[in-house]
């Protein structure tokens, strides 16, 4: 799975989130070029990520700082 995330690091929450299959990597792709240069023009300051994963839950363990505030960064993660 292929997931897109804009994130706005200065709130520290996501601002989008979307879900693509393997075989639409192009449509991914194109989409996170769109966003970018719709926050370029518009002078907005967030990040946009292109990010693979087995799954949601996959990405949520790999990428903790997208879904979680600081408090819960600073917790040991459950195994």
């Amino acid at each position: 799975m292929i997931f897109l995330i804009e994130y706005d690091r200065g709130k520290g929450h996501i601002v989008s989130f979307r879900v693509f299959d393997d075989s639409e990597r192009g449509n991914a792709e194109n989409s996170r070029l769109e966003i970018e240069l719709d926050l370029n023009r518009a002078g907005v300051d967030h990040e946009v990520v292109l990010l693979e994963a087995a799954s949601e839950d996959a990405l949520r363990r790999t990428h903790r700082r997208y879904f979680e505030d600081l408090k819960q960064l600073s917790e040991i993660p459950p195994r």
